[in-house]
């Protein structure tokens, strides 16, 4: 069985996940696999210097996001034609995990980790969507302690979101982590034993 885990900016994903990993499950993570395609001399990271220029690969030949990102920001066709070179490759490997986590652990809950799960039209790929929630007030105090942002700042990265509310709708299990570490640790539960995991 898998279930592609999501939420908003600062509402506890990893903190589910690992919750989730703690009891068994599997992880795929699509940070990591999009940090991975882009690793120093892969064809992928070849293509996207092709595209942007030599000026993103850094001395050390490893991505120079902090440049890529400062090209693209503001640009809705430059993050398009990154996200035409980076989105297959990271599906391709999500699918490819996926497929050999179920082959190899068929009893094994296999859990995907994609922050832009839903605005990435990757719901179908999935049995089941769970969102990790808090409500927008608390997300975003959250965001600013995190991260140290002003709180205009961190309504800017909000407002740049699908907002929770929008994902709660569209999940088939929404944990709720707006309480203490101990009340959504025992959500997971309830939800790992609901589904005969235990």
């Amino acid at each position: 069985m898998n279930i592609g885990l999501t939420g908003g900016i600062a509402c506890g994903k990893s903190t589910v996940s690992r919750m989730l990993v703690s009891r068994g499950a599997l992880l795929i993570d699509a940070d990591q696999i999009a940090r991975d395609v882009v690793e120093p001399g892969s064809p992928v990271l070849e293509q996207v210097a092709a595209h942007f220029g030599q000026a993103v690969i850094g001395p050390d030949g490893s991505l120079q996001r902090k440049k890529l990102g400062e090209m693209i920001f503001g640009s809705p066709e430059a993050r398009k034609q990154l996200e035409g070179l980076l989105h297959p490759p990271i599906r391709a490997r999500m699918r490819e995990l996926m497929t050999l986590y179920e082959r190899d652990y068929p009893t094994k809950l296999v859990v995907v980790d994609v922050p832009l799960l839903i605005e990435s039209n990757l719901v179908s790929m999935f049995e089941e969507i769970m969102v990790v929630y808090i409500p927008r007030h608390m997300q975003l105090q959250r965001l600013m302690q995190r991260d140290g942002l002003s709180e205009e700042t961190a309504q800017l990265r909000l407002d740049a979101q699908m907002s929770i509310e929008e994902k709660r709708k569209l999940a088939d299990i929404v944990i709720d982590n707006s309480g203490t570490w101990e009340e959504t640790n025992m959500r997971v539960e309830l939800f790992w034993v609901g589904k005969g995991l235990a």
